[in-house]
């Protein structure tokens, strides 16, 4: 049965896309079939990251009713599959975005995942992908701000029935400023997924056009984000094959 995760955040910056993506290929890499939609209409990114910056068909054409959704389909290299949005600010005109849940309706007979990169916020387009989802994924920094906006979003899903599985922290660096992972749990009252490092590697994979999971397979977020998708997958067995040299370098 296909699952739809949206993944969401209060604010803007924390590594959301990133978490998308890497998430949908570290699941492509386990096995599963995956669809990743940019359903951040206002400000894509999806394609920007993966070298598909402006595609013949997106997922705009398909919410203006003019094309369909199996159209807007393009395969990355790595065998993920993504549904970018325009770039184009004149194709955000008579957007209707309470249809991007009849598109995954229909994305629901052609996958096993869809990964909605939701809007940061609280807006419509956020809206749109709360109420399309099967299940909501919090992504959020160790920082004051980002999870109390983290929170808002919380109770926005809550309002709208929709569950929130959990939250993954993001970007952290294990700095006495920041929050501890603990606190962040007990204040939006949800479990902690997982913990990803800050990673240097992240922008030279957004320059290379590929996940961090395929650039760098051996940095920290990259191991996060394996176990991130074992676990959203059922593959509770899963454990990182990691050799006595990485061990010596510390590279784990």
């Amino acid at each position: 049965m296909t699952k739809v995760i949206t993944i969401t955040s209060g604010k803007g910056g924390v590594g959301k896309t990133t978490t998308a993506i890497n998430l949908g290929s570290a699941i492509n890499q386990f096995g599963r079939d995956v669809i990743v939609v940019d359903a951040n209409l206002t400000t894509p990114n999806v394609g920007i990251h993966l070298g598909a910056p402006i595609v013949p068909v997106s997922l705009n054409h398909v919410l203006l009713g003019k094309a369909k959704v199996s159209d807007a389909i393009y395969e990355h290299e790595s065998g993920t599959k993504i549904i970018p949005s325009s770039l184009s600010v004149r194709e955000l005109r008579n957007l209707q975005h309470d249809r991007l849940k009849e598109v995954t309706k229909r994305l629901r007979k052609m996958t096993d995942f869809v990964i909605l990169d939701s809007a940061a916020g609280l807006g419509d387009e956020a809206v749109a992908a709360f109420e399309a989802a099967d299940e909501i994924i919090l992504v959020t920094n160790p920082e004051i701000p980002a999870v109390t906006d983290a929170l808002k979003a919380s109770k926005l899903a809550e309002q709208l029935g929709k569950e929130v599985r959990g939250v993954i922290v993001t970007r952290v660096k294990g700095i006495k400023t920041e929050m501890p992972v603990a606190n962040i749990r007990d204040m939006l009252e949800l479990p902690i997924l997982g913990v990803v490092p800050e990673d240097s590697n992240v922008p030279i994979s957004v320059l290379m056009k590929n996940a961090l999971i395929l650039t760098h397979p051996k940095s920290g977020a990259s191991r996060a984000y394996r176990k991130l998708a074992a676990k959203i997958i059922g593959k509770n067995d899963y454990v990182e094959n990691i050799s006595i040299w990485d061990r010596l370098l510390g590279r784990y």
